[in-house]
């Protein structure tokens, strides 16, 4: 039988040592943040019961959740099987489908996996977060400050950036409507992000009642998806281009012309609340959410930022239909990079399951474009591509004998060190340094065991010193 040459599922990859030490420097700076504001760290599992995921989504989002199908003889245990006979499988070496079934129409066939699968990898955090919340109600202290980072599965198509197995980095506090929570994500963005290296990155900031309160002053609170997914697009296509696009959904030129200003808002966070406030003078829930961003930015305020910028952006409506309070979205200016992280203010986030009232807010790091963010940008640390700071190089086996002790007080004193296995020539030895970027290497010979002084050696610039294993253990660098 000829071998298949050996490959990953398509939207999924491996990562080198290098890329692993880099990734979890950006998990562990983050994290260190979370818990720092008081974030609890949970995970759940990789697979959830696929009736808990199902319909949280939306049809599109359905249809890309990655079903498990039940194993063994619990197939052939079916309802489905039981009770149709034109939807029988073939029980053949292969288990493989009949004609019939794989030709099948899609309602037929989503009513024959929904019979053989019970379980799903999950979709996001968020819905694995709400069910744990309801599961977990009365262990819980609320306001909950949970984060996770793990994997998400999606059955997407892959292409540049989008793979269909991928890891989220999220905060939410659940059980508090204090906007104090809103200003705390802005401060975590801002410190985290400025720990990572970045130097100039914008924190945009919205609010769904203001975008609810603009729509409301035309009369088109049921068109307000339209409104926002027009206005959304405003850097991409321009004023005329989000104009053209508002007339085919129905917006009339007096609708715009009320629209406009408010759209193309300049000046502070101040001036353009000043400005709105004004616009929306006839709408309450405009007005509520003035109010809202304002409290928000007085927090603020009273902490300054460290590196952000905050800017009030009104055209702001990532994932309108799911947040009812304020919106974030992050985006670098250093980098030609789409979002860095975002998020948002949510009510009844475990009304799905039964809870209701609970309100949330919560926000997420992208992880994969920070990524690509700090390599463009050579921002990841030296140390960050090496895990051993020391090779002890020894030319026998009396050295090896010799050096094992001194490696375990290495490492004992925190130093990550190594020892080459006795046996191969110094170059080898010293070419495995260089390629591992080990920095430091003690080399041993007969001599080094017979005076007690060690020939420790810098790889970058070539200098050698004689030193002893007290001198090494207490300054090494």
């Amino acid at each position: 039988m000829a071998s298949s040459k050996p490959s990953v599922p398509k939207g999924t990859r491996d990562f080198s040592p290098t890329e692993m030490v880099r990734r979890n420097f950006i998990f562990d700076t983050i994290k260190s943040v979370f818990r720092k504001y008081g974030y609890q760290q949970i995970e759940t599992p990789a697979m959830e019961n696929l009736s808990t995921l199902t319909g949280k989504y939306g049809d599109e989002g359905d249809k890309l959740i990655f079903k498990i199908l039940n194993s063994g003889e619990k197939i052939w245990e079916a309802d489905i099987f039981k009770q149709n006979e034109k939807y029988k499988l073939v029980k053949s070496k292969d288990w493989g489908w009949n004609a019939h079934v794989v030709n099948s129409r899609n309602k037929e066939r989503n009513e024959i996996l929904e019979s053989i699968s019970e379980k799903a990898l999950r979709y996001d955090l968020t819905v694995p977060f709400a069910r744990y919340v309801v599961q977990h109600q009365n262990e819980i202290t609320f306001p909950f400050k949970r984060f996770q980072v793990q994997p998400v599965w999606r059955a997407d198509r892959p292409q540049k950036g989008r793979y269909r197995e991928f890891y989220q980095c999220d905060a939410d506090v659940v059980g508090s409507d204090s906007l104090l929570n809103e200003a705390e994500f802005v401060m975590i963005y801002d410190e985290a992000l400025s720990k990572l290296g970045l130097k100039d990155f914008t924190i945009k900031i919205n609010n769904r009642k203001i975008l609810s309160g603009i729509a409301e002053i035309i009369d088109k609170s049921d068109n307000i998806v339209d409104l926002t997914v027009a206005i959304d697009k405003l850097d991409k296509i321009g004023l005329d281009g989000v104009i053209k696009e508002l007339i085919e959904r129905g917006f009339t030129a007096t609708d715009i012309e009320i629209i406009k200003p408010v759209i193309l808002l300049e000046g502070s966070n101040a001036e353009k609340i000043e400005s709105l406030r004004l616009a929306l003078i006839n709408s309450d829930i405009g007005l509520k959410g003035c109010d809202e961003i304002e409290t928000v930015l007085n927090y603020i305020a009273n902490c300054p930022l460290q590196t952000a910028n905050l800017e009030l952006d009104i055209t702001l409506a990532r994932g309108l239909n799911y947040y009812t309070g304020a919106i974030f979205e992050v985006k670098t200016n250093e980098v030609a990079m789409g979002s860095i992280g975002g998020g948002g203010r949510y009510d009844d986030l475990t009304g799905m399951f039964g809870l209701n009232g609970l309100t949330g807010v919560g926000i997420s790091f992208g992880a994969d474009r920070i990524y690509d963010v700090m390599e463009e940008l050579n921002l990841f640390p030296a140390a960050s591509s090496q895990s051993t700071r020391l090779l002890i190089c020894c030319f026998d086996k009396e050295g090896e004998r010799f050096a094992l002790p001194i490696l375990q007080q290495l490492r004992r004193k925190g130093i990550s060190a190594e020892l080459y296995p006795a046996g191969s020539k110094l170059k080898k030895q010293l070419d495995y340094a260089n390629n591992k970027n080990i920095p430091f290497t003690i080399i041993i010979g007969s001599e080094e065991i017979e005076s007690g002084l060690l020939t420790i050696k810098n790889m970058e610039t070539g200098i050698q010193e004689k030193r002893t294993v007290e001198d090494i253990l207490e300054n090494f660098i």
